[in-house]
């Protein structure tokens, strides 16, 4: 009877395991390798970008109101660019060697040269500069900002070519490498807008109707997929890039910032403030299961993953006990 009792405890902490996406150490989809400090007080941290050629991080240390600049060769933190007020958006122009920030306070946009980090250029726009992306087909940068707009940039220049007036405040966006749309989340009213990247103009405008405040948007460019991160009902949502139709949901842990399509394992990895990385598995043409929940700290909810290098790097805000944030090295598994 006692061994009988013991065997159904296991199986039911087992089936537990199974249906919160708890997997053992040798199963686990990804494995944390290092762990580099920064330096600053309890708070917000924002999004990451990646100087490939230097193997060096960018992180927007918005509660410090920096831009750290993390030296992944020596595993430490090179160098923290002050006053970089409630920064939250960073893009790296490798072609251009140019570190582009958005500021939340005063709506700055800040351009940097890639080597020393010399300050090129400061553009101001309404308020609240957010999201930052760079397309390297046509040397733009766009950035959303506040008065609902996304701002057009030539990043040679620093010409303020257009703003594109959109029907609500811009999160999440990506852009394609090889036609000329972007497509980018709109929280509220709940949409995804599709702009052309030639003539800087709204194409049209697509429903989310399965979940809301969608914030982070993941691109499958060859597959024409969408993959929107929700969080008034935690989900991401699968969509059709070509007319808008919603084809799948499935739910994940609340407080999504950061999502990232792994094409050569068929994954999606997504950074949640509630406490965990998301890991889903596409188990057959449109169709995703979550695999995995990483336990992290409650916050760290932004991230950046280097397909090249397979490596997820994901910002860890000071929490109680520790003497700084930190960022958390992951290294993907076949």
């Amino acid at each position: 009877m006692i061994s009988h009792r013991i065997l159904v405890m296991a199986m039911g902490v087992l089936a537990l395991c199974a249906s919160i996406g708890v997997v053992s150490a040798a199963d686990s989809t990804m494995e944390l390798k290092q762990t580099i400090e920064l330096k600053g007080k309890a708070g917000t941290m924002d999004h990451l970008a990646l100087d490939a050629k230097r193997d060096r991080l960018f992180v927007a240390n918005k509660v410090n109101n920096t831009l750290d600049i993390v030296d992944l060769k020596a595993g430490k933190l090179l160098t923290q660019i002050r006053n970089q007020g409630g920064i939250q958006g960073i893009a790296y122009a490798a072609d251009l060697d140019r570190v582009i920030v958005g500021l939340g306070t005063g709506g700055f946009c800040n351009f940097f040269d890639g080597e020393k980090y010399k300050q090129l250029e400061t553009l101001k726009f309404t308020d609240d500069s957010d999201n930052v992306r760079y397309d390297p087909r046509t040397q733009l940068v766009y950035v959303a900002h506040a008065e609902k707009s996304l701002g057009v940039v030539d990043a040679k220049n620093f010409q303020i070519k257009k703003d594109i007036k959109l029907p609500g405040a811009a999160e999440g966006f990506q852009i394609e490498k090889k036609r000329p749309r972007l497509y980018v989340n709109i929280p509220s009213p709940s949409e995804v807008v599709v702009i052309d990247t030639d003539k800087n103009e709204v194409m049209t405008r697509y429903k989310v109707e399965k979940a809301g405040g969608q914030h982070p948007m993941a691109l499958d460019e060859e597959n024409h997929r969408l993959f929107l991160g929700c969080r008034k009902k935690p989900m991401i949502v699968i969509m059709d890039s070509e007319d808008g139709k919603e084809i799948a949901g499935i739910d994940i842990p609340g407080e999504i910032d950061d999502l990232f399509l792994d094409t050569k394992n068929k994954r999606l990895y997504g950074s949640c403030g509630d406490g965990a990385i998301v890991v889903l598995k596409q188990t057959a043409p449109d169709k995703y299961e979550v695999v995995e929940k990483i336990e992290t700290p409650k916050g760290a909810k932004t991230s950046y993953f280097d397909a090249e290098t397979g490596r997820f790097f994901l910002a860890v805000p000071r929490q109680a006990g520790m003497n700084n944030p930190e960022v958390r090295i992951y290294q993907i598994k076949q």
